[in-house]
């Protein structure tokens, strides 16, 4: 089989996909025409009303990518010369049979796609299921391309700017994630002390925030929390989706990308986001968005539109120049149709005319490729190129070397944790419900266990009743962890790829803020069962159990968040946290005695806190019990006084400070193992 030539292209990615190798120079930009839209009732402010914002304004941006190529690596899987011409448009030698990379084959996702967008410019990006338009937004974007071998430039100013791109771009995603305990002002507030430049004094960032408010309509919900959907009532669809707009519009930046902005919302409701958009780009921004199934008159306020299909430019340009385009190949759409459900069926796939459609499709991107338009994208991208100087401001910003983060450390620090509070202090029903449960359970045990005395049987009873405060304090806690924090996660990671905070700063900050919980509600369920129950009263051993149960509700609190992180949802969470927590129950030396685990799971008895607690508690509870009654009818009597009971569990009191330092370790072990896989989630998630 001869050797197939590689194509030589420079790089968009780093890493092992692929090397940024583009020239960095930038150029002069020319405002696009804007035609006449009608009025919807715009949210955003008039300029004539605007006053004078405290940020400056953006330097205009073109950006522009050309002859863009992205292909997945088919492990095991060779396609025939024919597919491999047919899908990307090459020719290989005679005796070629598959395209060979890595040891595995190429699929083609996008094919040669090139476009420039100016200042001022609103641009649509439209196209059936799998026409690429996500996959060329990941492309532009620089995000979520780890599975995708990349070719081709995309340029800001005439400058490839790779990952830099995020410096001066905004990119609103499809799904509004919000803290649904916080509000609105509240929300953007904690964006601005993190997202804009640190030299910005504080009251100037509240005066940014207010602009925005007012900029982008939220006045009237300024002051509401924003909700839960399906939980706790907040904010309209429509809102929310402006709440997106708005925390991303607090650094002005010139550049915006938005994913499916009108996706779940009303036909008023979506006419108000595309015009909020439009507003946004008559500020001399460039804004691209893909948009699904858009009505006409929501279509008619784009400046330009970018059909795809089959991971090829079908047309871009303008509507009427797209209008011109498809009659000139007797494509007519017709009178009171909406041009762009026309444009997507005419380049849509059909189930069982696979072929057909492929063809007609290949037509009309070929015919679209030989058109003044075409021709006038790739000259543009050519002059941008040749024209750019990499000495301006913009570039500079763009290829800063400082810190992804606009905030320092202490900023960071302080800003999440207030956030993590008020979260957490809001959230009153929760906190109610799990005040109650506790109280419940406590008095259900505390009944059950009334007041036990100490002959033979009240020895397995308080030893149950130990066993089952441990049982209890463990599973409680952790659940509570398994069942909220993989929800956070989410949030976690997207505002961790925009660059607001560090995985430390998060980290450590959830951990305090929830700290006072977790030991409040461990110290009311130990108080109100120590004394119902009618264990050693002797205050100082009360301190003790109240110290041991604290801490194991903590070490549980932490081994939920290793869960946690691992699985990343709820249900996966729940469904494989009590099956890994039953065997470290069975080793906790209530069960099976402590010399008598098998030798091939004694790595696991090491790392089950229920044997150093249980040792403990069990120590704090026998080892000053002198006397325990047995009754004259009993032919031998088991237990004699506590040291006869510790003796039979195989416990000490010799291992005292072993068992704590153990706890301990335990509880910081499983905070750094948890650290370190949410650590590594926030890394790839990056690329």
């Amino acid at each position: 089989m001869a050797e197939v030539t590689t194509i030589d292209r420079p790089l968009l990615n780093s890493g092992s996909h692929a090397v940024d190798l583009c020239p960095q120079s930038t150029s002069d930009h020319e405002t696009a025409l804007r035609k006449p839209t009608p009025d919807y009732g715009s949210f955003s402010t008039p300029r004539s009303q605007r006053k004078q914002s405290v940020v400056m304004e953006p330097n205009p941006v073109t950006l522009s990518w050309k002859d863009i190529r992205v292909f997945v690596r088919e492990k095991n899987k060779k396609k025939s010369r024919t597919e491999v011409q047919a899908a990307e448009g090459t020719f290989y030698t005679a005796s070629s049979s598959s395209v060979q990379v890595n040891g595995g084959s190429r699929k083609p996702i996008i094919k040669g796609v090139s476009g420039v967008v100016k200042p001022g410019t609103l641009l649509a990006i439209l196209g059936a299921s799998g026409a690429g338009k996500s996959t060329l937004m990941n492309v532009l974007t620089n995000r979520n391309l780890k599975d995708y071998m990349i070719e081709g430039d995309v340029q800001v100013n005439g400058v490839c700017a790779g990952s830099s791109i995020r410096n001066v771009s905004a990119y609103v995603q499809q799904d509004d994630i919000f803290f649904g305990t916080l509000t609105v002002r509240e929300t953007l507030t904690f964006r601005a002390m993190l997202r804009m430049d640190q030299n910005i004094k504080k009251e100037t960032r509240l005066q940014r925030v207010e602009e925005v408010i007012v900029e982008m309509g939220l006045s009237k919900c300024a002051d509401t929390q924003i909700g839960l959907a399906g939980m706790k009532k907040g904010i309209s669809g429509g809102e929310s989706k402006r709440l997106s707009f708005a925390c991303e519009m607090l650094t002005n930046p010139p550049l915006m990308f938005c994913d499916e902005p009108t996706s779940g919302l009303d036909t008023y409701m979506a006419q108000n986001i595309v015009q909020t958009m439009q507003s946004m780009a008559q500020r001399n921004r460039t804004i691209l968005c893909t948009i699904h199934q858009p009505s006409s008159e929501i279509f008619a306020m784009f400046d330009q539109v970018l059909l795809m299909a089959e991971g090829r430019v079908g047309f871009m340009g303008s509507s009427s120049q797209a209008m011109a385009f498809f009659k000139s190949l007797n494509y007519l759409c017709p009178n009171n149709f909406n041009p762009a459900d026309f444009y997507v069926l005419t380049l849509a796939v059909v189930p069982g005319k696979e072929e057909e459609c492929r063809n007609k499709v290949n037509a009309i991107c070929d015919a679209f490729s030989e058109t003044k338009e075409a021709s006038d994208i790739n000259d543009s991208i050519q002059a941008i190129t040749s024209e750019a100087e990499a000495d301006t401001s913009l570039m500079r910003e763009v290829f800063s070397s400082e810190s992804r983060y606009e905030a320092g450390w202490g900023q960071q620090f302080v800003s999440v944790l207030w956030r993590s509070w008020i979260s957490l202090m809001r959230d009153v029903v929760l906190f109610r419900v799990r005040v109650m449960q506790t109280v419940v359970v406590s008095l259900v045990l505390g009944l059950i266990y009334l007041r036990l005395d100490y002959d033979q049987k009240g020895v397995m009873n308080i030893n149950g009743a130990i066993f089952l405060l441990i049982t209890n304090a463990s599973f409680s806690n952790m659940f509570a962890v398994v069942n909220t924090f993989p929800n956070e996660i989410a949030i976690f990671l997207r505002e961790y790829g925009s660059g607001l905070y560090r995985t430390d700063v998060y980290f450590i900050a959830k951990t305090i803020a929830e700290l006072p919980t977790f030991i409040l509600l461990p110290a009311i369920f130990i108080t109100i069962d120590y004394w119902m129950v009618g264990l050693y009263e002797d205050w100082q051993a009360y301190l003790v159990a109240t110290g041991i149960i604290i801490l194991v509700a903590n070490v549980a609190v932490s081994f939920g968040l290793v869960i946690s992180t691992i699985a990343g949802d709820v249900n996966i969470a729940l469904a494989v946290a009590p099956p890994i927590l039953v065997p470290f129950m069975m080793f906790g030396g209530f069960f099976l005695n402590n010399d008598s685990v098998p030798v091939y799971f004694v790595w696991l008895k090491y790392l089950s806190w229920f044997k150093y607690a249980n040792e403990y508690l069990m120590v704090n509870q026998w080892q000053d019990i002198t006397n325990i009654t047995c009754s004259a009818s009993a032919r031998e009597c088991m237990y004699n006084s506590g040291e006869d009971v510790l003796r039979y569990f195989s416990f000490s009191a010799d291992n005292n400070w072993l068992n704590l330092g153990l706890l301990l370790t335990l509880f910081v072990g499983f905070r750094v193992v948890s650290f370190i896989f949410l650590l590594i989630r926030a890394r790839l998630s990056k690329t």
